[in-house]
């Protein structure tokens, strides 16, 4: 057997140890049991004769207090009927005040219980009284010094609904103060109720003369009402006495029994409860009852000390294998190799980590004296004065790489570590050594290095600066070649770009917003370059803040910008002399309408003047409409000289009828001249809109005039020529919106056509110039709307057209009253 410097020894005959330890736990637990066993009779037989006693206790208690019940049911009776007939003696007129006092206090004398009797009229006020002599002084409450004549009447209330029976009222104790019974007994005369007697009964004094003398030294009693609470004794006792706390055996364990008292008068339902104490125990009893628990006490002592000393002796046997198996496992599967050496470097333990590093087994290691079979033969000088500094005791306290062998003649690099080896009695025994393979460590370490100047490489070859510097501090931790040739070894070139580029983020740019805060393009005089400069906070090796700034020369790309704004300029300027071709198109298109209307006026007042039917103020109404007429013309060639230009509309908050009214007044005579009715339904309560107007009415106008000559192209009959000119209030995206819709019962937009119907210069008529849905469009997209058009269906044929925009709300409308925008129109 190898000889193991960690483990003890484990001796052949454990296994009887084991057994004897088995037969010891029982020789333990068998007394142990019997002593349980025999406190567990002696307390059934205390228990069964205490449950007897108290069962026979019950018994008698339960027969004492219907005993008692009787009895106090019996005196209420009697004086039941004796106030009864005083009651028919008031009642009847036959009995003064005096009279009452006599009776009264020939009662009080018989029932002293009766603390206070008075007579009543039907307005609860006292007629005569008579309190009780030998009553107790300075009584207070309602039921001695008069109670309240509205509390009263509404007891005669409750008296008089019993048809002439007596009432009970029950009173709860107060503080300070006992608790009551009240009876009213009712003067009735010939059905008419007239007073009553009031009778105050001190619950303590009927309990004390209404039960016999003998059970109230047996038990405690006490009268509650309906709700519990106590007239007179005490409360259920549902704790220990303070001669609980002392002696158990003298325990007063109290047994509450209650029965109800079916009292003579009607309502106040009482409750008569019966308290049972439970008389000390004799002497002699106690005596053996505490021989015998002191004699068992001294028994289970002996017992538990005799069983703590075995179970401690189990313990230490438990956790004696517990160590061997604990240190056994963590032996078999450490990955960390483990070997022993005497003092003469005969080797004397290995570990299967070890044997599983080397390839030989434990058997071939165990007992081998240098050189030793996993050394390299090549190395074996050097390791031999390793091996005998460590004998001599002068290795180094820190760790040794070596070169080890596998039996398969494959080598890797280990580390060691050597320490003494001390046996049971502290003396210096050896040396232990613990061997790790880290060949892959190695490998790692190599193959990091590597990835690091490639890295190191790829930056150095980069067109970029890159720079790496701690804050507060102007040391450069790294620079790669770029930087170097622009800034030299040195952080001032790292700040000067780090402060240029804050200065840049922290400014407004062209659209007012800041620029990215990692991101800045700076112009450096001294290279006569733009660098786009990004930096990022980092954490260096050394634990220390960073800041690494990463310069890209985009000089060649500004270049190219300028270059393509300034081709962007020309451009614009093309485009321009474009437009202007098209403005001339569309102030011709556009000014059609107004000048036509300004002709027809101007034909209409030469008719009439001819004719001489002409008033002065229908020539008056006609030359301000001809003037607003060429007004409008104007300020039509300066709104689309204006969006030709490209500037935003004179956007102006108005009504919806503000732009709808000039544009039907403008379209009414293209209707008529075409002989098409036109119509408008405007929602109420429509919302402001922020437009500009006449843009909005000419997009009208051009669409109601495109609408009459559909109508007129599809030669419809004179009840089917409609235009409808449809104002409403929508919701887009949550949002509200003003639509306007033009439908007309044209021949609406053939097949194809919707593709191309914004498209400039495109047209389906002959003299169209294909500019006018083209503009429209722009206009409504300028005031951040949207233009549509969708042929109207009847039984599978076409019946018109319907165009229709919309414009957002100035004022955010309610959602009841806008409508959800239909997929269609959208």
């Amino acid at each position: 057997m190898r000889s193991n410097p960690f483990l003890a020894p484990q001796a052949p005959w454990t296994d009887r140890w084991k057994r004897l330890l088995g037969q010891e736990r029982l020789a333990a637990i068998a007394p142990l049991a019997a002593v349980l066993l025999f406190l567990a009779t002696i307390a059934a037989a205390f228990w069964y004769l205490s449950a007897q006693d108290a069962q026979r206790e019950l018994a008698a208690a339960r027969h004492d207090l219907e005993f008692s019940q009787q009895q106090l049911r019996l005196h209420l009776q009697e004086q039941a009927g004796e106030l009864e007939r005083l009651a028919r003696a008031v009642s009847g007129g036959n009995m003064g005040a005096a009279q009452f006092a006599q009776s009264a206090r020939a009662l009080a004398g018989r029932w002293p219980e009766m603390r206070d009797m008075r007579w009543l009229d039907a307005q609860g006020r006292t007629v005569a009284r008579l309190p009780p002599e030998g009553s107790a002084a300075g009584f207070a409450g309602p039921q001695s010094e008069g109670a309240d004549e509205s509390e009263n009447a509404n007891e005669l209330g409750q008296a008089g609904q019993m048809h002439g029976a007596p009432y009970a009222v029950p009173l709860p104790a107060g503080a300070g103060e006992a608790g009551s019974l009240r009876v009213y007994v009712p003067l009735m005369n010939e059905g008419r109720l007239e007073g009553a007697l009031l009778i105050v009964y001190d619950a303590s004094q009927l309990l004390h003369h209404g039960l016999p003398q003998r059970l109230q030294e047996k038990y405690a009693f006490s009268l509650l009402d309906e709700t519990g609470g106590v007239l007179a004794g005490l409360a259920s006792a549902g704790g220990r006495t303070q001669a609980d706390e002392g002696w158990p055996w003298a325990a007063r364990r109290s047994q509450a029994r209650s029965l109800p008292l079916a009292l003579p008068w009607a309502g106040g339902a009482l409750t008569l409860q019966a308290q049972v104490w439970r008389a000390p125990e004799g002497v002699v009893g106690r005596a053996l009852f505490w021989l015998a628990a002191a004699l068992s006490a001294m028994t289970v002592w002996m017992l538990v000390v005799n069983w703590r000393f075995v179970r401690w002796r189990q313990q230490a046997q438990a956790a004696l294998t517990a160590e061997t198996s604990f240190r056994r496992a963590m032996e078999n599967s450490m990955r960390t190799g483990m070997r022993a050496l005497d003092l003469h470097g005969r080797i004397t333990y290995v570990n299967p980590a070890f044997c599983r590093m080397t390839g030989w087994s434990e058997a071939e290691l165990v007992g081998q004296m240098p050189p030793y079979s996993y050394w390299p033969e090549q190395e074996h000088q050097t390791l031999m004065r390793v091996l005998a500094d460590e004998l001599a005791g002068r290795a180094q306290a820190a760790s040794r790489q070596i070169r080890v062998q596998r039996k398969s003649g494959e080598q890797f690099d280990a580390r060691l570590y050597i320490a003494p080896l001390m046996d049971g009695h502290g003396q210096h025994s050896g040396w232990v050594a613990s061997m790790t393979d880290i060949s892959e460590p190695n490998r790692v370490r190599a193959e990091l290095a590597a990835a690091r100047e490639r890295f190191t490489l790829v930056l150095e070859s980069l067109e970029a600066s890159v720079s790496v510097a701690p804050l507060g501090s102007k040391e450069l931790l790294f620079a790669n070649k770029r930087y170097r040739r622009w800034f030299g070894d040195t952080t001032q070139g790292h700040l000067g770009m780090v402060i240029s580029a804050s200065s840049l983020r922290t400014a407004p740019g062209e659209s007012g917003e800041k620029m990215r805060p990692d991101n800045a393009e700076i112009y450096l005089p001294p290279l006569d370059k733009w660098l786009d400069v990004r930096s990022r906070y980092l954490t260096w090796a050394d634990g220390r803040l960073a800041q690494m700034v990463i310069a890209t020369d985009v000089t060649a790309r500004r270049a190219a910008e300028a270059r393509a704004e300034e081709q962007a300029r020309l451009a614009e300027d093309a485009s321009r002399l474009i437009t202007m071709g098209e403005m001339a198109s569309s102030v011709a298109h556009e000014l059609n309408q107004p000048l036509t209307a300004i002709s027809n006026y101007c034909t209409g007042i030469i008719s009439r003047v001819q004719a001489g039917g002409l008033a002065q103020e229908d020539l008056l109404g006609a030359l301000r409409k001809t003037a607003r007429q060429a007004q409008r013309a104007g300020q039509v060639i300066q709104h689309i000289r204006n969006f030709v230009k490209r500037s935003d509309p004179k956007m102006q908050l108005g009504t919806v009828a503000a732009i709808i009214e000039p544009v039907l007044e403008l379209a009414e005579v293209e209707a008529r001249r075409r002989q098409v009715r036109l119509g408008s339904n405007v929602a109420p309560n429509l919302p402001q809109v922020l437009a500009d107007p006449i843009l909005i009415g000419q997009v009208l106008l051009n669409l109601i005039r495109n609408a009459a000559e559909s109508i007129e192209a599809a030669q419809r009959p004179p009840d089917e020529r409609r235009i409808t000119l449809l104002a409403s209030l929508i919701l887009i995206e949550d949002q509200s919106a003003v639509q306007f819709a033009v439908e007309d019962t044209g021949c609406g937009l053939p097949p194809g056509v919707q593709e191309r119907l914004y498209e400039a210069f495109f047209s389906t008529k002959r003299e169209g110039m294909g500019i006018g849905l083209n503009l429209c469009r722009s206009i409504i997209e300028a005031h951040q709307g949207r233009l549509r058009a969708v042929n109207l269906y009847n039984g599978g044929q076409t019946v018109g057209c319907r165009f229709s925009f919309w414009i957002p709300a100035a004022a955010a409308a309610a959602p009841a009253q806008a409508r959800p925008l239909n997929p269609e129109e959208t």
